[in-house]
C-alpha cells in the first residue's frame, strides 16, 4: 500500500515535470545531450573519489534520460533519429561512467587497485556487448530484451554502489563498490550469453531452412552441370 502511494506520487511528479518542459517547447534531444553531460560529470566525480555525490549527480542525469522519450512522445515529435541519438548517446553515457572508476582505482594511492580496474574495464566491455547483441539480434528481426542486467539495472546498481562509499570504512553495509563491480563484471557477460543463445533459438529453424535450400540449389546445379557435360561428350 504503501510503496503504491510513493509509486502514484512520483508519477503526478514525473508527469508534471514532462508537461512543464513540453510547453517550454525544449528539442527532446536536448534533454538526451543533457543527461550525457551530466554523466561525463559523474565521470569526473568518479575519478576524484567523490563517489556520493557521483551517484547523486547519476540519479539526476538519468531522470533526464527517462524524460526525453516521453517529451518527445507528449508533443508527438517521436522520430526515428531521435531513438538512434538517445541509444549512441546512452553508449557514451555508459563508457564514460565506468571510464571515471577505472581512473579512480588506477590512482597511485590508498584507492589504488588493480582488480578493481581490471572489474570495472570487464564490466564497460559487457555494457557495450549487452547493447550490440541486442542491435545485431533486432537487426534479424529477432526480439532480443533477455537477460538480468539491461541498463536500468546496471545504472541501479552503479548508483547504489556509489551511494554506499561514505562514512566509515569499518562499517560493513557501506563501501560496496568493489562488490557492485564485481556483480556488474559477471552478470553483464552473463547477459550477452543469455542473448546469444536466446538469438540462436530463434534463428535456428531459419537457418536449417535456408541451409537446406542452399544444398538443394547446389545439388540442382551440379545435376545440371553433370547433363549438360553427359550431352556434349554423346555429341562429340
Amino acid at each position: 500500500m504503501i510503496s503504491e502511494v510513493i509509486g502514484a506520487g512520483c508519477r503526478r511528479v514525473i508527469d508534471a515535470v514532462v508537461r512543464a518542459l513540453a510547453r517550454s517547447r525544449i528539442n527532446p534531444n536536448a534533454l538526451t545531450f543533457i543527461g550525457l553531460l551530466m554523466n561525463i560529470g559523474c565521470a569526473f566525480l568518479y575519478g576524484y573519489g567523490r563517489f556520493f555525490l557521483a551517484g547523486m549527480l547519476m540519479i539526476l542525469a538519468n531522470v533526464f534520460d527517462m524524460l526525453d522519450g516521453r517529451v518527445a512522445r507528449l508533443r508527438g515529435r517521436v522520430t526515428q533519429f531521435g531513438a538512434f541519438f538517445d541509444s549512441v548517446i546512452d553508449r557514451y553515457s555508459d563508457i564514460v561512467v565506468f571510464v571515471g572508476i577505472m581512473v579512480f582505482y588506477a590512482s597511485q594511492g590508498s584507492s589504488y587497485s588493480t582488480i578493481s580496474v581490471a572489474l570495472t574495464g570487464i564490466a564497460l566491455v559487457g555494457s557495450v556487448m549487452i547493447s550490440y547483441s541486442r542491435a545485431r539480434a533486432e537487426s534479424l528481426d529477432i526480439a532480443c530484451k533477455v537477460g538480468f542486467l539491461e541498463r536500468p539495472e546496471r545504472v541501479v546498481l552503479l548508483i547504489i554502489g556509489s551511494l554506499t562509499e561514505i562514512g566509515p570504512q569499518s562499517n560493513p553495509f557501506l563501501h560496496k563498490m568493489p562488490q557492485v563491480l564485481w556483480v556488474l563484471a559477471v552478470l553483464s557477460h552473463w547477459t550477452v550469453m543469455h542473448r546469444i543463445y536466446h538469438t540462436w533459438r530463434e534463428m535456428r529453424e531459419p537457418d536449417k531452412a535456408a541451409v537446406e535450400a542452399q544444398a538443394s540449389r547446389a545439388s540442382n546445379q551440379t545435376t545440371e552441370t553433370l547433363v549438360r557435360a553427359d550431352y556434349s561428350v554423346q555429341n562429340q
